[in-house]
């Protein structure tokens, strides 16, 4: 059952470490050997690997096209449409993003600026096999699109027949993924870092996955960039005693039944109404296919905290806890969005539920977790460019910026610096 308990006996560091993402040390070995083994032996490795993890026997790591377009076209055509609706509200909002560059030309012979480029080939991890996450493919592909990415390459590990979920496939075409390889865990972390004889090498990988995936991504992080190393899913709700029970609770179980370590939080200042949410809990859960995994989520991590007020007490509590989802269940909830300083995503008024933006609304939905939104972001267009600077000066600008040159360069004791400067005014120098 999930926790009352006042908000002044919650420590909020003690919860957050108590969820930290798994270290994994215990599986450091082996992701080491897998990383240098596809990096020595490349496509031998990684099919090796294929068959071992997957139980796939494979020739090619590479989907075929035909392969690809069979799989897709055995969507529904009800799916393939929400997916195609979700795609479209996925790039309206991601497209506001895009960043253009700058020069700046206010003082004589002098040009300054900024150059705005997207990555080249970006690797995109979609988990596989048993589970089938479209949504993930959609995030992540869309965007990379949107920052102008040539090569988008998709890698998700087969199931026992070498086969990709045909939901995924489906979201590959819509969202514009270059080609698709079969293979997952830290051996498709490896390969995308490292390159091999038919996966290009990436210059940055994103998308989530378990331990192995995680552990190879903060392994290669240096090699080629990556988003974030995500930790459970989290929901914290705050939730005045006007909200149906019933509503609340389901939006806790939303993200319980992720995972054992996922948090549900709810945030309210009624005795009377968080006790009434316990009783609904109980009831949906005997209801969840997943019931094992979200009841233990909810006892270990679910709490319901009970403050004095939401708006002071219950918003600086939230901005201390940072979380990944923050729903404002209020009444004028736009009110409250000034006070929030902290979180992944925050889902606005009675009708919002996070799955919203899980799925159709277009944010997306790689979010930092466990208390992680203090200093980082949503996904964005961002994540998928790069940025240089550049400069002129002419001859004479840069003789009057000659002696602050020669100052600075004699202060730190780089004096090739200074010099690099002033050999271009020594006689018979001069071009």
């Amino acid at each position: 059952m999930i926790q009352i308990v006042e908000a002044s006996q919650m420590d909020v560091p003690a919860f957050l470490a108590s969820r930290e993402a798994e270290t994994g040390e215990q599986y450091g070995k082996d992701v080491d050997e897998i990383l240098k083994n596809v990096r020595e032996n490349g496509d031998k490795a990684v099919l090796s690997y294929t068959k071992k993890f997957d139980k796939a026997e494979l020739s090619s790591l590479l989907l075929t096209k035909e392969e690809w377009e069979a799989g897709a076209a055995a969507v529904p055509a009800s799916l393939y449409e929400t997916l195609e609706k979700a795609a479209a509200n996925i790039a309206d909002y991601h497209k506001r993003q895009k960043k253009e560059g700058f020069t700046i030309a206010e003082k004589e012979g002098i040009i300054l600026g900024q150059c705005v480029m997207p990555l080249d080939t970006v690797g995109i991890y979609v988990p596989g096999g048993t589970a089938s996450y479209p949504s993930t493919v959609l995030m992540n592909a869309i965007t990379a699109a949107l920052a102008g990415c040539r090569r988008i390459i998709m890698a998700t590990p087969p199931d026992a027949n070498g086969n990709i979920a045909p939901s995924l496939l489906a979201a590959a075409k819509i969202a514009g993924v270059t080609e698709i390889y079969k293979m997952g865990g830290a051996q498709a972390v490896a390969a995308l870092a490292y390159g091999t004889e038919t996966v290009p090498r990436a210059d940055k990988i994103v998308g989530p996955g378990n331990i192995y995936v995680a552990l190879a991504k903060r392994r290669v992080f240096g090699i080629v960039d990556i988003d974030m190393i995500a930790g459970p899913s989290e929901i914290l709700v705050v939730a005045d005693d006007k909200n149906d029970p019933a509503v609340i609770a389901a939006d806790l179980l939303s993200q319980a039944e992720h995972d054992r370590m996922a948090a549900s939080l709810l945030i309210t200042d009624s005795r009377a109404f968080a006790e009434a949410v316990v009783q609904e809990i109980e009831a949906q859960l005997a209801l969840l296919p997943r019931e094992e995994i979200a009841r233990e989520s909810i006892e270990t991590n679910g709490r319901i905290l009970l403050v004095r007020d939401l708006k002071t007490e219950g918003l600086a509590l939230a901005n201390q806890i940072a979380p990944e989802h923050l729903e404002l269940c209020v009444d004028d909830s736009f009110a409250l969005l000034p006070l929030v300083k902290n979180a992944g995503s925050v889902f606005l008024g009675r009708y919002t539920p996070e799955a919203l933006g899980d799925y159709f609304a277009g944010t997306n939905h790689t979010l930092p977790t466990n208390g992680t939104a203090r200093f980082s972001s949503p996904l964005s267009l961002d994540d998928f460019t790069k940025k240089s600077s550049f400069l002129y000066y002419t001859k004479e600008a840069l003789h009057d910026a000659l002696p602050h040159i020669e100052a600075m360069a004699e202060t730190e004791g780089l004096y090739a610096h200074g010099k690099s400067a002033a050999i271009r005014f020594q006689k018979g120098r001069e071009v």
